[in-house]
């Protein structure tokens, strides 16, 4: 029973071990670069399907203090696919400041994501968002 008791305790063990590594380095909450309002937020990303999708969790106006805003809870990243070395792409991302949705891509460096992205043939760079957690 004690040897029982012992590999059940190693194999649920490895299996939380093995959940863990197997998060996305994207997986987070990540702070947005100040839009043309001077107004930032929270994105927190997270799998969506076999996919990538980031929600606005929080704002915060041009002195950092947070504040209530329509966008909480919008999505503001979504259909964004792994494509190795720390590239996502193939997905879109909406601006809420200028009310656009543009075909973007995404470069994470450590705790740096940088955001880019266009919309007919006007391309914009997004900025670099910082990892809060």
């Amino acid at each position: 029973m004690k040897k029982f008791a012992l590999f059940a305790a190693l194999v649920c063990s490895g299996l939380v071990a093995a959940g863990a590594a197997g998060a996305d380095p994207i997986e987070g909450i990540w702070k947005t670069k100040a839009d043309d309002n001077g107004h930032s937020g929270y994105v927190s990303v997270a799998p969506c399907g076999a996919k990538f999708c980031g929600t606005l969790v929080k704002s915060f106006d041009a002195a950092g203090k947070e504040m209530q805003s329509p966008n909480i809870g919008k999505q503001i990243i979504w259909d964004m696919v792994a494509k190795g070395d720390g590239a996502y792409g193939d997905g879109k991302v909406w601006s809420p400041d200028r009310n656009k949705t543009y075909n973007s891509k995404l470069k994470l460096a450590g705790d740096a994501l940088s955001v880019s992205g266009c919309v007919f043939g006007i391309c914009r760079d997004g900025g670099t968002w910082q990892r809060v957690k």
